[in-house]
């Protein structure tokens, strides 16, 4: 068992590491992949490959592309979440290959949202 003083230490390595990530690409954009088993069997991964290839197609050098696990809204996959500093988190759902490569040029690249791909159209 560890000491408190262990504990305590290993806290303040951790939230230092916590805070360079945060302070770190300031402007970085972050597209996440709902990549759960739900969203793979909807068709995920094609949505994954579409957004890696159209983004380093594009040299969007800020962009970083990464997966997750279950977003809660299986009926909706497959979902992607989108981070752009400053501004509110997009959450498209039902996408495919397509729509991933509409999002990069509309969205990633011009900055206007998709607004027919948003999770809250689905009602």
């Amino acid at each position: 068992m560890k000491s408190i003083a262990d504990i305590k230490a290993i806290r303040e390595r951790m939230q230092s590491q916590i805070i360079m990530r945060d302070n770190s690409d300031s402007d970085e954009i972050r597209v996440v992949v709902g990549m759960a088993t739900c969203g793979i069997s909807a068709g995920a991964r094609p949505v994954y490959n579409a957004f890696i290839d159209e983004i380093a197609k594009r040299n969007l050098a800020n962009v970083k592309v990464t997966r997750t696990g279950c977003l809660g809204m299986c009926k909706l996959e497959p979902i992607v979440e989108i981070y752009v500093p400053n501004k509110e988190k997009v959450t498209y759902c039902h996408l495919d290959a397509e729509k991933a490569v509409n999002i990069v040029v509309n969205h990633l690249v011009n900055g206007n949202v998709c607004t027919e791909y948003l999770v809250n159209n689905e009602e």
